[in-house]
């Protein structure tokens, strides 16, 4: 191969680089996303759904 070639291989292989690294980010930013919410928001809906026959109990209770 001419010098020209392999010089836009070794910058296409760069730049690859470069993508890889923003994408594998981009990744990890959705998952620490998804754990978030799993922990914002799932695990107090369950958490609510045990205590919920507590609550209703204490409020029929009274009357």
């Amino acid at each position: 191969m001419d010098e020209e070639t392999k010089s836009q291989l070794q910058k296409q292989r760069e730049l690859l680089e470069q993508i890889f690294a923003s994408v594998e980010k981009t990744r990890k930013y959705f998952l620490w996303t998804m754990i978030a919410t799993i922990v914002l928001f799932v695990v107090p809906l369950i958490i609510f759904l045990f205590a919920l026959p507590s609550f209703l109990g204490n409020l029929t209770g009274g009357l």
